[in-house]
């Protein structure tokens, strides 16, 4: 099958450079419009990669420790028939797990040390069906938490902060206490730190102390657990399964899913996602477009010949074809290229980014600011696929103009001085 001369020429153009100073020139320009759009199609990849990794990398954590959904009494008070909320919820099809707890705030102090913390009252037997935290402790950690004794688990950076080990005793400080005549008296209570944690997640591990659920309805004066903790068989129908699970609860319980605790977090990364794509398409733009100069630069160079095959009967579409596909593949290889790059180094910034970390001595991420301590990628498909029919389709809108004046050279005008 004879390849057609539009599509020859074309690729001939595309790598000329060798034959005079100038078409040495216009190749330059062409490769480095093809380097603009390499970059430009490499960076989207990365950076959306990175973006999806960290929010994948932080709900995963956020998961370890929160559950799917959480049932609770908007007053704080203890939730009333708790057997019959239990009942309902593991008889709906899509729950695997479901555990009481009781949550509060409180104050942990260690000498002169002092935190705020979040306490939650769980039940050592139930609990590690409901999140993976919990789990990796059930045969270690949570057999130490018997009713009674006030033992605590402590996340990994609350510790560090207060300076305690496990067998090490601290002061939780109750907002609610008793009242006297000066006053609402705090309470406060030696609790033995039984255990320390880390879940990856610096929020929880620095802000987070396991209780039995029995000691601290009794600390918090509860009359028994306020919430109940649920796992689902599919987290991403979290909210649809717990609007079917609300309207087989009583009114007054509120159940609110995984997605609504960490609403805001959620919606400004994909609010930044969003923004990062637009921002680096528009630099891909910009690369795409710079083969207008280069193509406007090509036609006034090769008038001569598109005089030639005009004359030898060459239509005007042929001529527009000729440069079009010059265009076209400085597209093509540019994306390629990009892709290529973008992937590699997508699916090895785990071990690039320690590399640059150690090399220039700095920290990419601080835990305490971005919640993890390493750079996550998860390229997917729906990102790829994208960029790379946006930098195709920008290449080749670039690539119209210019091949529509080359298509309106005048044989006789061009041939004049020649």
């Amino acid at each position: 099958m004879r390849t057609p001369y539009e599509l020859i020429l074309g690729w001939r153009y595309t790598r000329a450079g060798r034959a005079t100073r100038r078409n040495g020139f216009i190749s330059f320009i062409s490769g480095v419009s093809m380097l603009g759009i390499a970059l430009g199609v490499a960076a989207l990849i990365i950076v959306l990669s990175v973006m999806n990794g960290f929010q994948k990398e932080v709900r995963d954590r956020m998961l370890g420790v929160l559950s799917h959904i959480e049932i609770y009494e908007p007053a704080g008070e203890a939730i009333p028939d708790l057997s019959r909320v239990l009942s309902t919820v593991q008889a709906h099809p899509e729950v695997l797990g479901a555990a009481p707890f009781v949550g509060a705030q409180a104050l942990i102090a260690r000498g002169e040390d002092m935190k705020g913390t979040l306490v939650r009252g769980i039940d050592p037997a139930l609990e590690p069906g409901v999140t993976d935290l919990a789990a990796d402790m059930a045969d270690t950690v949570l057999p130490r938490l018997q009713p009674g004794a006030f033992g605590v688990v402590l996340g990994g950076e609350l510790a560090r902060n207060l300076g305690v080990i496990t067998g090490d005793t601290v002061t939780l400080i109750a907002p609610s206490g008793q009242v006297t005549p000066a006053g609402v008296v705090p309470r406060i209570r030696q609790l033995s730190v039984v255990g320390i944690f880390d879940s990856g997640h610096y929020e929880y591990d620095s802000a987070l102390a396991l209780m039995h659920v029995d000691d601290a309805a009794r600390i918090f004066r509860v009359e028994g657990p306020t919430g109940v903790r649920l796992k689902i068989r599919d987290l991403h129908a979290a909210r649809e399964v717990s609007f079917d699970i609300a309207g087989r609860l009583d009114p007054g319980l509120l159940v609110r899913d995984w997605t609504r605790q960490n609403r805001t977090w959620f919606a400004a990364v994909q609010l930044e996602k969003r923004m990062m794509f637009i921002i680096l398409t528009l630099i891909v733009a910009v690369a795409a477009f710079n083969l207008v100069s280069t193509l406007v630069m090509t036609v006034t160079d090769k008038r001569a010949d598109i005089a030639i095959l005009r004359t030898l009967g060459a239509s005007p579409g042929s001529i527009m074809a000729v440069f079009m596909v010059q265009g076209a593949m400085v597209g093509i290889i540019g994306t390629g290229a990009g892709l290529l790059l973008g992937l590699g180094v997508a699916f090895n910034i785990d071990t690039i980014v320690p590399a640059l970390e150690q090399a220039l001595g700095a920290s990419f991420l601080p835990q305490d600011i971005y919640l993890i301590n390493r750079m996550p990628s998860d390229p997917q498909r729906s990102d790829i696929l994208p960029i790379a029919l946006i930098s195709l389709a920008l290449s080749f809108v670039a690539t119209i103009y210019p091949s529509w004046r080359a298509s309106r050279v005048n044989p006789a005008e061009a041939l004049r001085y020649e």
